[in-house]
């Protein structure tokens, strides 16, 4: 009997230890994506990094999150030209539309020294902005011509 007692004692102390147990929760996606977009500002790649691959454990239907991994990747002291290119052509495939996407794309070719391959993406560009003036078509534009500059 006192060892059932004290089993209904136990089970019953049980819940109210658990509330006030603090609980810990994992930051969002959005947190996850905001805090890599701190560290890219600080160029943090590796701390990026870290953020972009749990987003995309999470939701790897992420076209920003792709897009942003491939440029810490193309941005880091030693660039790894050809996670950066993975990871643009995963979210071009995801939101072919993806403006910033195009763009970086394009500057990792530029990089790769293949302008002909800028240069398609920069007429993708003109045809998703409907014109010529949006910001990421004009620094592609002014990314090749420096490169056309540099490699006549």
């Amino acid at each position: 009997m006192k060892t059932v007692l004290l089993v209904l004692a136990l089970s019953l102390a049980a819940p109210l230890y658990a509330a006030d147990t603090p609980t810990i929760t994992a930051p969002t996606v959005s947190e996850r994506m905001a805090t890599a977009r701190e560290a890219i500002a600080r160029k943090g790649w590796s701390r990026a990094q870290y953020d972009l691959k749990l987003v995309l454990r999470d939701e790897p239907g992420n076209a920003d999150a792709h897009n942003l991994l491939a440029y810490t990747f193309r941005k880091q002291d030693k660039p790894d030209l050809a996670q950066a290119f993975e990871h643009y052509k995963t979210a071009l495939k995801l939101n072919p539309q993806h403006k910033g996407a195009h763009e970086y794309i394009g500057e990792a070719y530029l990089m790769d020294r293949q302008p002909e391959l800028a240069e398609q993406h920069l007429a993708s560009l003109e045809k998703i902005c409907g014109n010529r003036q949006c910001e990421e078509y004009q620094d592609l534009a002014k990314a090749l011509a420096a490169y056309r500059k540099a490699n006549p």
